[in-house]
């Protein structure tokens, strides 16, 4: 099998579908970790009290609410070029000469043969991931929970 071939080979086999099983595997987890930040984000602006005329109110009683993210696009992308050559060469050249003097002739030959194969090989990758975040409002069940919570008075 020619080189060329085997190269070929190589460069197309790249792992495709690790590479978005492992973005989509990054982003769950990432959008774990966004939501628990909310609620952690959440807990922490029912504890923050700010006193107005006298009276204790958290940030949520005050229509404070934490903000929700959302992965809503995730693109995988990538680039791969390469160029082969594999080119061969043959030459062949011939020289005689023929010198002579009295009562004698001189005859020569000479062959010259060249045999070359050459293989060339560039390859270029580029990639790139990108993931677009948007804000969502809390779920209402959430907001209505927080607004009952609220509505407790604070000690």
């Amino acid at each position: 099998m020619s080189e060329t071939v085997e190269v070929t080979r190589s460069l197309v086999s790249a792992p495709l579908p690790q590479i978005i099983e492992k973005l989509g595997i990054s982003i769950a987890q990432a959008q774990a970790a966004l939501d628990a930040n909310s609620v952690k984000l959440a807990q922490e602006m029912s504890e923050v009290t700010v006193d107005i005329g006298g009276e204790a109110r958290n940030l949520i009683s005050l229509g404070f609410t934490p903000t929700f993210y959302a992965f809503t696009e995730a693109t995988v992308e990538a680039k791969l070029s390469f160029s082969m050559n594999e080119s061969t060469e043959v030459g062949v050249k011939v020289g005689a000469s023929v010198s002579g003097g009295t009562g004698f002739v001189m005859v020569a030959a000479s062959v010259d043969v060249s045999y070359a194969r050459k293989f060339s090989v560039s390859a270029e990758g580029s990639s790139s991931i990108a993931a677009r975040l948007v804000s969502l409002p809390p779920p209402d069940v959430f907001i209505e929970l927080l607004r009952r919570q609220a509505d407790k008075p604070v000690p």
